[in-house]
């Protein structure tokens, strides 16, 4: 992590915007016999989500997919920054540009596939997860060492939180975990 931490682009990160396919889940996608589609996340990330909300930092879906797994967990994490069933995600990233009044110079994009180049290519911080594909890698200015699905996005939380020096502030809240332990 300390090596990571040296990428000074972490600094200026206001908005992290997430793939979901690859990133946020393994990949997989599993259909029930009625075909309704079932998504597996990570707690971890989740985790991650929220305490970069609590951070300050922005956090938003923008994916080729849509699904009702997708939106449930949004709303879980309290993410409302979702464009889903998106075919060009460079158009997207002008329309949240535009609505956030933000540089691209304040966002940073997780992705693992090649749909995901067109706005990695004009990001701040493209960071590609363990398992992406070898373009999506060479792209990116930080490659996780988690894959996706697997706590890769937590990963990146906790970077992002850390070169901020939010990360010590946000911990101790859970100072009240200690005494439970005792």
């Amino acid at each position: 992590m300390t090596e990571i931490l040296k990428i000074p682009q972490l600094k200026n990160i206001r908005l992290l915007l997430l793939d979901v396919d690859g990133v946020l889940t393994d990949g997989s996608i599993i259909y029930n016999e009625n075909g309704d589609e079932t998504k597996v996340f990570n707690v971890k990330d989740g985790l991650g989500i929220r305490l970069l909300q609590e951070a300050g930092i922005h956090v938003g879906i923008v994916t080729g997919r849509s699904s009702q797994a997708l939106l449930h967990r949004c709303r879980n994490l309290g993410i409302k920054l979702i464009y889903d069933n998106v075919r060009d995600k460079s158009v997207v990233l002008d329309e949240i540009l535009e609505q956030l009044k933000i540089s691209p110079q304040k966002i940073a994009f997780v992705g693992d596939d090649l749909i995901d180049l067109p706005v990695m290519r004009r990001v701040e911080l493209p960071i590609a997860v363990a398992d992406a594909h070898k373009l999506v890698m060479e792209t990116a200015l930080w490659t996780t060492s988690a894959r996706g699905g697997q706590g890769a996005v937590r990963e990146v939380c906790e970077a992002l939180l850390k070169a901020q020096k939010k990360w010590r502030p946000l911990l101790e809240e859970f100072k009240w975990l200690e005494k439970e332990k005792n």
